[in-house]
């Protein structure tokens, strides 16, 4: 364990990599990045699927009136689903128990994209997720949504994206609706995958979303 330089504990885990641990935490923001359908290959910090969730930890550190909110990813052991064996379904999984022996019970937001959108949706059934904001996420026909009753979920997705299917996310809202969840579904209008199209608006618009939904 290290400590950053404003005073905030700096702490490695095994799925669970908080940027840091505020020495008073009132809740926290679980990143989950994309990968692939299928990959047994090991999943890395530096691959572009992990990279490109930095900026979206940037705009919520930026969009949070305190420090009291710890920050972090989830570290996937390989790089793809992999059919029935989901495998950074449970990687998520043991993030948020990791992340409860190490802070206690705490609100819990999940923001992942693509495949981690998918991890992230199916993992919203654990006590302690309150919401799930889904970036262009991966939802194949038959995505349960029963896990999401009485939770808080915004899916963003772009017209143009050629990888996942907005009209897919689009459904899948609508059956958390009617699961019980409050869900909402934003367009992001020649928005791609990648998210690099209208950056400003997904960066943003996490930012908004994220701090809108943690206690004050």
């Amino acid at each position: 364990m290290t400590v950053d330089e404003r005073g905030s504990r700096a702490v490695r885990t095994g799925a669970l990599v908080p940027g840091r641990v505020p020495s008073r935490v009132r809740a926290a923001v679980l990143f989950l990045h994309g990968g692939r359908a299928d990959s047994r290959a090991p999943s890395r910090p530096w691959h572009p699927a992990a990279l490109r969730m930095r900026p979206f930890a940037g705009a919520v550190a930026a969009a949070l009136p305190d420090d009291g909110v710890l920050l972090a990813r989830v570290r996937y052991r390989v790089r793809g689903w992999n059919g029935a064996d989901a495998d950074p379904l449970h990687d998520a999984e043991r993030a948020l128990a990791e992340l409860g022996e190490l802070v206690g019970e705490v609100p819990v937001i999940l923001v992942g994209h693509s495949m981690g959108g998918r991890a992230a949706l199916r993992a919203a059934g654990a006590p302690s997720v309150r919401g799930v904001l889904a970036l262009a996420p991966w939802c194949p026909d038959g995505e349960p949504a029963a896990q999401l009753r009485g939770r808080d979920l915004v899916v963003l997705h772009g017209d143009h994206d050629r990888v996942t299917d907005p009209g897919a996310s689009r459904s899948f809202v609508d059956r958390a609706t009617e699961a019980g969840a409050r869900a909402e579904f934003r367009p992001v209008p020649g928005g791609d995958h990648a998210m690099l199209r209208h950056a400003g608006v997904w960066h943003r618009t996490t930012g908004a979303v994220v701090a809108g939904w943690l206690p004050r």
